[in-house]
């Protein structure tokens, strides 16, 4: 019953931080609301929680990757690649070697293994926790699609780095050629069995389908099933289970688009993985502040191990490395950036130059959020010979501080620079959405002819069908009429009033159906069924 009642008291923090972000008069990002009350509840109950990092890892990790990998926009990412794969890659090498160096310097009592541990841990960012803070200053989306691709390319980056950190502190060696083989086994083969488990399982669900029906419930079921499927697989076979979710997330967009599901099971299996992304996001942030006490107080003990009779050096450190890691990424951006200039002039294009504000942006939107604290939180508890882990408690409290400053600063710092600051203009997809629609109402026209005559040629009545089709092919071939042009701005802002008054028609709709089942007038399966067609339609005039 006690390990109920902590995941019951944990899901309602999660709820009464999203509704006090909400309240509150200054735009406070959630996961430091989550935080503070996950501490209030470790200071004020007698509930604990005792965190196994084997299982942290297996619950939080995987579904969380899968769906960055799987709702990714790829299109947008493929344009920026390189830009990404610098950012992703090489400042997280960057990250883990200078900053291990760096926090083995300044901290003596952590071993160097530890400190690349924490190295690595703190190189991932999180665009989650980015747009929560810009969430009342928009970010340009070319830079939000960066950040996105970045995340998720530097959180499988990060996440292997931590596992030969913790190797080598647990084996007490480490060889450069044996680890790079061995990174190589480790990246390829993860990449590859999530791949191959998302297809198998895609495959094997729509032949089934094909022959028997699809069940919107066992299919959704078996989407929240593939990626820890494929970390276990993976980790059996000593791969890395962080980048086969990864990789089977990615496949997943592919498959879908090869594989057709049922509209309800799509809607369904939104809602629900919206859901478990909300829920187990601020859960690793309300377990930060519930274990900050007990962590808090082992990090004071390393620090007077390490000679300072002063806890305050806690603060001191965790300031230096989000100054290094500041330093870092705002060099590796503006490096990035002027390669990127260099190369399109080689192309013979005129790039602008980037305004410093833009840098300044893209160093302070590396902020560490829930991958940096689950990866932390998976540091074993003890080494091969029993002693407990080294520094560990230090680790996890430093990694904490980092988190919570970088989303203080960035929270006070994104607003100011994002804040009138112009970007290049960005090529409209319109075009391409209007060309899309067109080829979709014809491909409707047609299948509405060829059901046609099937129903003439099987029923008779050629008239009756005629009549009904025409009705609804109309107004197909309207659509195919207004977009095949473009539409002017005097039409796009007709077809905006057009839904807006839609849109209070359906809500005048949705009051009218409650206020008869409220007078007892229908009943409630009419009320069901009619609030169901109401919101499909408010979803759609809203999306």
């Amino acid at each position: 019953m006690e390990a109920v009642s902590i995941v019951l008291v944990l899901l309602l923090a999660v709820v009464v931080s999203g509704a006090i972000s909400r309240v509150l008069p200054i735009s406070l990002p959630t996961p430091l609301v989550q935080i503070v009350l996950g501490a209030m509840i470790g200071l004020s109950t007698s509930y604990r929680v005792e965190l196994d990092p084997e299982l942290f890892l297996l619950l939080f990790l995987p579904p969380l990757l899968f769906l960055d990998g799987w709702r990714i926009p790829k299109d947008e990412m493929l344009k920026d690649v390189p830009t990404v794969v610098e950012l992703a890659l090489g400042l997280v090498l960057m990250t883990v070697i200078g900053m291990g160096f760096f926090i083995h310097w300044m901290i003596p009592a952590m071993p160097l293994t530890v400190a690349f541990a924490l190295a690595a841990v703190v190189s991932p960012t999180d665009p989650i926790a980015v747009s929560a803070i810009a969430a009342r200053v928009p970010i340009p989306k070319r830079m939000m699609h960066i950040l996105e691709g970045e995340s998720l390319l530097n959180d499988a980056s990060g996440l292997v780095c931590l596992r030969f950190a913790v190797a080598a502190s647990l084996t007490g060696t480490f060889s450069a050629g044996a680890a790079a083989l061995n990174f190589l086994w480790v990246a390829g083969a993860g990449l590859l069995l999530g791949v191959g488990v998302t297809l198998a399982v895609t495959g094997a669900k729509a032949r089934f389908n094909r022959r028997w029906g699809e069940d919107p419930g066992s299919q959704i079921l078996v989407s929240l099933l593939i990626p820890f499927g494929a970390y276990l697989l993976a980790e059996h076979l000593h791969a890395s289970g962080i980048l086969a979710a990864v990789g089977a997330g990615v496949t997943m967009t592919f498959a879908e688009i090869s594989r057709q599901t049922l509209a309800a099971t799509r809607m369904r299996r939104n809602s629900v993985w919206d859901t478990i992304q909300f829920a187990l996001n601020g859960i690793i942030f309300v377990l930060l502040g519930e274990q900050l006490p007990a962590i808090l107080a082992g990090a004071k003990r390393t620090v007077m191990i390490a000679g300072h009779a002063t806890p305050w050096w806690l603060a001191v450190y965790i300031l230096a490395i989000v100054a290094g890691l500041a330093f870092l990424r705002f060099a590796w951006v503006w490096a990035s950036l002027r390669l990127t200039i260099l190369r399109k002039k080689n192309r013979g294009d005129s790039p602008q130059t980037p305004d410093w504000r833009l840098v300044a942006a893209m160093s302070f939107a590396g902020v560490r959020g829930a991958i940096t604290l689950a990866g932390v939180l998976t540091l074993p508890l003890a080494l091969a010979d029993g002693t407990p882990y080294p520094a560990r408690d230090l680790a996890i409290f430093l990694a904490a501080g980092v988190i919570i400053v970088s989303l203080i600063l960035a929270s006070v710092a994104l607003p100011i620079l994002l804040k009138g600051l112009t970007m290049p203009p960005e090529p409209s997809r319109q075009a391409e959405e209007d060309a899309a629609r067109v080829a979709a109402a014809e491909a409707a026209i047609r299948a509405i002819e060829r059901r046609q005559h099937a129903l003439a040629e099987d029923q008779g009545e050629a008239d009756r069908y005629a009549t009904a089709g025409a009705h609804v092919m109309d107004l197909y071939r309207e659509r195919i009429e207004s977009r095949s042009q473009g539409l002017s701005d005097l039409k796009r802002e007709e077809e905006k009033l057009v839904r807006d008054f839609r849109l209070a028609g359906v809500k005048a709709e949705q009051a009218a159906i409650l206020e008869l089942a409220r007078a007892r007038r229908i009943g409630s399966e009419t009320v069901r069924k009619l609030t169901r067609e109401l919101d499909l339609s408010e979803a759609r005039l809203r999306g």
